[in-house]
């Protein structure tokens, strides 16, 4: 990257602002998807996707950023947050209107990919450069500046999640990698991916949970209402037809950790997961689709869409999924066209502002 952090400082108050959507006549309040995505050019942006009835999903405000975005975190004022993709060295705050609050990994970290609020602070997964080893960082809420920080027991870590008991749930995805070498991965065959408990306040391990196949980084997890934490796998074998035949979702109800059936291959590898009202869909983004199954474990079935990767559920509980050119929005799942622009691998659904 040639641009200078001081560069992308000054250049923060540079908000593109696109015109807002105008919500048609007697349609319902339009869903806004906080997203990231690159544009014709191969620019970085990030910023707030609308849908107001139409057959379009529109960028209603964006900005430029310096390099991929990877997880975002709406908030309450309208502002969202939105962590580098890994290995990152940057963490923004920006609400449309006003300039950006950068704040810049720590000399010795770099960004996971992942934030959540939870406890009146937030969260960030980040590797330690020296050894990969991976931390969860403790930031101020306010500043974003770095309070402590503890292990993640394990290497790779990824998504974050606030369990119902108000713990700290952590995906160490496993593959070992060094920072300073971006992301190229190193000894698979050592790989030991595991998901994590952490006691919110000091950082405890109160436990850890594996898969019997150590091949299957784990990456990305949700909740449903019913408690299960749905958990999207990627594959990571040597073998190309046993890569593919790997399984996508693994379910955790607090004591066991285990992989759920699947009818067919998927090509190993989900970019995404949301919790549904009837369990949990991923985005099955090399099998081009979305799939389902029932929180406990039943196989629902398989949605085309090209690239799927971003999902979302929205306050109707209405799935939105995001593709190539184009997006599957609600119960119905219409279709909708997305302008010019190649979807990042996360959206968030916020409320109308």
């Amino acid at each position: 990257m040639t641009t200078t952090r001081r560069d992308w400082l000054l250049q923060a108050s540079a908000v593109l602002l696109l015109a807002p959507v105008a919500p048609a006549r007697a349609a319902p309040a339009p869903t806004r998807l906080a997203a990231a995505w690159d544009d014709a050019q191969g620019r970085h942006y990030a910023g707030w996707l609308a849908a107001t009835g139409g057959a379009t999903l529109r960028v209603e405000h964006a900005i430029e950023l310096p390099t991929r975005a990877h997880g975002l975190l709406p908030e309450a004022d309208g502002s969202v947050l939105v962590v580098a993709r890994r290995p990152g060295d940057w963490l923004l705050r920006w609400r449309p209107g006003r300039a950006g609050q950068w704040q810049w990994s720590e000399p010795e970290r770099r960004y996971s990919g992942h934030a959540i609020a939870a406890h009146g602070r937030l969260y960030t997964t980040e590797t330690e450069l020296d050894s990969g080893t991976g931390r969860v960082v403790v930031r101020d809420a306010a500043t974003l500046e770095s309070l402590q920080s503890w292990p993640t027991g394990g290497i790779d870590p990824h998504q974050l999640l606030l369990d119902i008991d108000g713990t700290l749930l952590v995906a160490n995805g496993g593959v070992p990698t060094q920072p300073e070498t971006g992301r190229v991965k190193l000894a698979r065959d050592r790989m030991d991916p595991s998901l994590v408990r952490l006691d919110p306040r000091d950082g405890r391990r109160l436990g850890q949970w594996r898969l019997p196949d150590p091949r299957l980084s784990i990456r990305h997890l949700a909740r449903h209402a019913d408690g299960t934490i749905g958990v999207a796998l990627q594959a990571e074998h040597d073998d190309a037809a046993e890569r593919a035949a790997a399984p996508l979702l693994a379910l955790f109800d607090r004591t066991t950790l285990r992989c759920a059936g699947q009818p067919h291959a998927l090509a190993g590898y989900a970019g995404d997961i949301a919790a549904t009202r009837d369990g949990f869909a991923l985005a099955a983004t090399r099998a081009g689709g979305v799939v389902r199954w029932r929180s406990d474990g039943t196989w629902l079935g398989f949605t085309p869409l090209a690239e799927a990767c971003p999902l979302a559920c929205d306050a109707r509980g209405a799935l939105w999924a995001g593709g190539r050119g184009g997006a599957l929005a609600g119960h119905a799942e219409a279709a909708l066209a997305l302008p010019a622009l190649r979807l990042d691998n996360h959206w968030i659904s916020a409320p109308a502002a």
